[in-house]
């Protein structure tokens, strides 16, 4: 009977400790997740292009022509150093998100429900644009406008409800993140 005892109280301290494992797994979540847009803009052609200025990347290995951009993403095959860094974060139950951009250009931080192409058909390579990224709307819909960053600034994303947000560049589609909130 005693060493029934023992083991009901062994088990028991068991599951306190593993619910107490649980909370201190949610408490060591981060408040705010800092997230980096990069893109490797040639400034030489972007700016020929796209006006002066318009490309201000000053990275090293920064080469990516525009024609290339627009090759690549017509054949599927978009530039993976036009990213957002990191791919995937977790984060507590109402906190937020502070996206930097480093890269050369513009990008959009632009909360879907669902990952699809963005509001310049020529960079989708034939994938359907977003709703929220809706073809010709571009910075004229007001809520992508506000998601706009600009290069070296930053934009906040505060008070993420608890589930998974999908965020994703509305001119660059293929620049794409996954934020969970628990």
């Amino acid at each position: 009977m005693r060493i029934n005892l023992i083991k009901i109280a062994l088990i028991a301290a068991g599951l306190m400790l593993a619910g107490t494992g649980h909370a201190f797994a949610q408490n060591a979540l981060p408040n705010t997740a800092q997230v980096i847009a990069l893109d490797e803009c040639d400034p030489t052609t972007f700016n020929a292009a796209l006006g002066e200025g318009f490309c201000h990347n000053v990275a090293l290995g920064a080469s990516t022509k525009l024609s290339d951009r627009f090759a690549k993403a017509a054949a599927g095959t978009p530039d993976k150093n036009w990213d957002f860094e990191p791919d995937n974060v977790t984060i507590k139950n109402g906190g937020n998100v502070v996206v930097t951009d480093q890269g050369g250009e513009p990008h959009t931080f632009t909360e879907v429900k669902k990952f699809g192409g963005g509001f310049i058909p020529d960079l989708n390579g034939g994938e359907e644009a977003a709703p929220e990224c809706a073809v010709g709307e571009g910075f004229g819909n007001i809520d992508v406008a506000k998601t706009r960053v600009l290069q070296g600034s930053k934009l906040e994303i505060d008070n993420l409800s608890k589930g998974e947000h999908h965020f994703q560049c509305c001119i660059h589609p293929w620049m794409r993140m996954t934020v969970v909130a628990k």
